[in-house]
């Protein structure tokens, strides 16, 4: 494996390759900070270029909302086929694409089933979104690639240590092949995250010192078993709340923010300790909350804390502090008695100063990173964020898995480990997989 820093310097640079040219130079607050900075430019729009026909596996919100993030990033985009266990799902993703934006798939180029991904993999489509639960991205990612085609897919990318390294492996595929890939961390593609990174790199709050980072929200959706489902249509429907299905939501919806940590820092932990617990999930076999002290190699500690209960204090974010000064990650750098050095000029991206939009061009990160995305194919230019994203979905299985035993774990049992979670094959029906809560220290 290539060494782990000069790796996330590579993918950090990655991540900006929508920004086209230098933009203004922006100035700090004070003149004795290091460098003035360079603020990144981004295209509104991907230019054009020959056709792109997009396949989706996985028809639910997140895969549908892809798709026209997809119609929406410039010219040239055709939506030529699907695949989805459920038939309903595809319906449901038909029909919002024949009403909202008239476009129509035909019947022989949608696939339903476990197995559908592979049918789709052989139809002429150049891009191939993978948006179906974590369980499954790295067999389809490695199909899509041995298939040759571009992908973009959600995070996570695994939920065991297994399908991590997989993934990275499957990545350097796709780089010898000269394919491009994205993946959902849509923090990498928005302006104010990517602005503020240019001032953490040119060192106005030096040298990190110490991180934190937070998803607290309510519960999120469930599915009780429904009369006529089988145990293994039960659990795909709830997915979101099943181990093997999600990785835990430390892993599928927490990870963002370590990620930003990671990407900031441009290194990953190599040891966790964790803590969680669950009092309130009605399905599934997660825990409803967790908090986990990550240790970098450099000895730099992040407190990583995640929860999902109703009813409870809210947070997203992340937030570093360095020898120098401190910053929430997304718009601001503050020295180390809390005066701003710097803020982000929202109204000049089309945003006013109540934080809504000013009627100008305004680029949400979804959509960002697919024009990203787009004009990395059409201009073929190096872009891959798989790997990246592997290591930090790695993080946090590490931190899930210290939480589940009370164990501390590290980075190298990570990549060592034979943890593969869920069945060898999916299959519908009948299913042995019970919820069983972890108990740590057993």
């Amino acid at each position: 494996m290539p060494d782990r820093r000069q790796f996330l310097r590579n993918a950090a640079s990655m991540a900006a390759l929508g920004a086209v040219g230098t933009g203004m130079l922006l100035n700090a607050c004070s003149s004795d900070r290091t460098k003035r900075v360079v603020s990144p430019v981004f295209l509104n729009q991907a230019p054009e270029g020959r056709t792109l026909k997009v396949g989706l596996v996985g028809c639910g919100g997140r895969g549908t909302g892809a798709l026209f993030n997809f119609l929406d990033s410039g010219p040239g985009i055709e939506i030529t086929a699907l695949a989805d266990v459920f038939e309903d799902r595809m319906t449901r993703c038909r029909a919002e694409l024949k009403n909202n934006a008239n476009v129509e798939v035909a019947d022989e180029k949608c696939f339903q089933g476990i197995d559908g991904y592979q049918q789709l993999m052989e139809t002429d489509v150049d891009v191939v979104i993978l948006a179906t639960p974590p369980y499954f991205r790295p067999a389809q990612f490695e199909a899509a690639v041995r298939a040759r085609k571009h992908v973009f897919m959600e995070k996570p990318v695994s939920v065991d240590p297994v399908g991590s390294r997989a993934i990275m492996a499957a990545s350097r595929m796709a780089d010898a092949a000269g394919l491009k890939v994205g993946v959902g961390t849509q923090r990498h593609h928005q302006r104010d995250y990517l602005t503020t990174l240019e001032y953490v790199r040119a060192g106005y709050i030096g040298d990190f010192t110490a991180a934190n980072c937070y998803w607290n929200q309510g519960q999120l959706w469930y599915h009780t078993p429904q009369p006529g489902w089988s145990d293994m249509e039960a659990m795909l429907r709830d997915w979101v709340n099943w181990n093997w299905l999600s990785g835990d939501h430390i892993v599928e919806q927490h990870m963002h923010n370590i990620d930003v940590i990671n990407w900031f820092k441009q290194d990953h932990p190599v040891k966790a300790v964790g803590m969680g617990g669950r009092h309130r999930r009605p399905t599934g076999d997660q825990y409803d909350f967790f908090s986990v002290d990550f240790v970098y190699d450099d000895g730099t500690h992040m407190h990583s804390m995640c929860r999902q209960i109703d009813g409870c204090a809210n947070n997203v974010s992340e937030f570093i502090i360095g020898t120098k000064g401190k910053t929430n990650c997304q718009n601001y750098i503050r020295d180390l008695k809390g005066n701003t050095l710097w803020e982000y000029p929202y109204q000049q991206e089309g945003w006013g100063p109540d934080g809504q939009p000013t009627g100008e061009v305004v680029v949400n990160p979804y959509l960002q990173q697919t024009i990203d995305l787009v004009a990395a194919i059409r201009n073929n230019t190096p872009y891959n964020e798989a790997e990246q994203c592997a290591i930090s979905t790695l993080t946090a299985i590490m931190g899930r898995v210290s939480a589940y035993t009370g164990r501390e774990v590290t980075w190298e049992e990570m990549m060592n480990s034979s943890m593969r979670l869920g069945p060898e094959k999916v299959v519908m029906g009948p299913s042995n997989i019970r919820a069983i809560i972890p108990v740590p220290g057993t």
